[in-house]
């Protein structure tokens, strides 16, 4: 019989569903006491759930069961706990390795209690390998949101080797995945060094610039101590024009005909989010211009810089071209002393002020008297001309080792995900690989 990752299995291995190894549980619905629990206890929900299979168990939630909920809602050492429902999180898998006593789970996960002969890690690694292939997602019930339900999940065809294999295979799962997650982990921890390089990179020569032996003076400024005795230190305003965008009506259809005008959105802020980018590039959206016209939008030269206000706040970036921009950013046009990517590094050299000028508890933003209030340093032209190139290079070279580590993650990834596709189905023999 062949199934979702397999042609053929070893000699000896049997083939059947998930419910052939396991029973299926779905977790409660959390509730209150006044719906009639009598005792409140841990739970695990699909966030304790990570994508590599691991539980991350240190933002534990509680709710009440009944008695008798808490028993048969139980999590025991050795069992599975599979996220039933969630836009990203639907179908991963994860092995209770130790006990969890007195704990539930809600109805957002399916637990597996392994029968007698199976391996609940066996189980566990074949459901990150199905997930991981995209199996799990065409399965899934999908009408607005995903969900594996317990029927479905039960009925999910399974390889079923011998006992003795199963364990072999989890065995040697555990140690290569570790040493693979070690590395992955190394490389994670590489990327915030540099990611933290290149930003006090940033800040150092925005806030202090390129001469080590300059007189420095105290700058009055939030995340640089000192600049340079012959800078200036100004209101944004005095050496910029600040602008606004906006959202022309959208119960005017004859505002969204024929529309050519490049408007920047919230919908192209994921140009800007690592920071790496100078130009904005093509906009997702386009206006008119009546939708100009008739609206507080502006048409702002190119060579104009944005700020994020909403939402996503704080990510920065330069017009190549004349554009427009939604209400959600602070455009900021350079006068005569002020060159544009000097000041986009000098924004994100403010991110630490930045985040503590925001306001909002659900939706932050930057209101307008606060970025009209921005002081940022303003060296000689010359002096931000040495400075862009020298951040240039420098943040290029830095990001050319971040791509590096985010290339070696992905390789890894991609080969924990084949190594245990391969263990699980029996392309590999693992007692002759160990």
């Amino acid at each position: 019989m062949t199934g979702p990752l397999w042609e053929t299995l070893p000699e000896g291995w049997r083939t059947g569903q998930i419910k052939h190894a396991a029973t299926v549980t779905l977790g409660k619905m959390l509730q209150s006491k006044n719906s009639g629990g009598d005792e409140r206890a841990p739970y695990m929900r699909a966030a304790n759930v990570q994508p590599n299979g691991a539980l991350a168990l240190q933002d534990v939630k509680e709710m009440w069961f009944g008695e008798t909920e808490l028993e048969q809602l139980s999590i025991r050492a050795g069992d599975v706990v599979v996220v039933e429902g969630g836009q990203g999180g639907f179908g991963r898998a994860a092995y209770v390795a130790d006990e969890l006593s007195g704990w539930g789970f809600q109805n957002s996960i399916n637990r597996l209690r392994p029968i007698d002969g199976f391996d609940g890690r066996f189980i566990t690694f074949y459901l990150i390998a199905l997930r991981a292939s995209g199996f799990v997602r065409a399965y899934s019930n999908v009408v607005s949101m995903p969900h594996l339900t317990a029927e479905k999940l039960a009925r999910i065809p399974l390889p079923l080797p011998p006992l003795d294999e199963q364990r072999a295979i989890a065995d040697y799962l555990d140690h290569e995945t570790a040493r693979i997650d070690t590395l992955i982990e190394e490389q994670h921890r590489l990327i915030e060094m540099l990611r933290e390089r290149r930003q006090a990179v940033i800040e150092s020569a925005v806030g202090c610039g390129l001469d080590p032996a300059a007189p420095m003076r105290p700058s009055g400024l939030f995340w640089t101590a000192e600049v340079p005795e012959h800078w200036a230190v100004a209101n944004i305003r005095k050496v910029a024009t600040m602008k606004t965008g906006h959202t022309p009506s959208r119960s005017k259809p004859e505002y969204w005909v024929e529309c050519t005008i490049p408007w920047f959105t919230l919908a192209d802020v994921w140009q800007l989010r690592d920071g790496r980018r100078t130009y904005l590039g093509e906009t997702a959206n386009l206006i008119s211009e009546a939708g100009l016209a008739n609206s507080a939008a502006e048409l702002l030269p190119a060579g104009t810089v944005v700020l994020s206000r909403t939402a996503s706040v704080g990510f920065t970036g330069i017009m190549p071209t004349a554009m427009a921009t939604s209400q959600d950013f602070w455009n900021w046009i350079p006068g005569d002393r002020l060159a544009a990517e000097y000041l986009m590094w000098t924004f994100r050299a403010m991110q630490s002020e930045i985040q503590s000028l925001m306001i909002g508890s659900t939706h932050k933003t930057i209101y307008q008297p606060t970025a009209a209030a921005f002081r940022i340093p303003v060296p000689p032209l010359d002096e931000q001309r040495r400075i862009i190139a020298y951040l240039t290079d420098q943040t290029k070279k830095i990001d050319t080792l971040i791509t590096e580590s985010e290339r070696f993650i992905d390789l890894s990834c991609e080969r924990r995900s084949a190594l245990i596709t391969a263990a699980v189905t029996g392309q590999i023999n693992v007692r002759e690989t160990a």
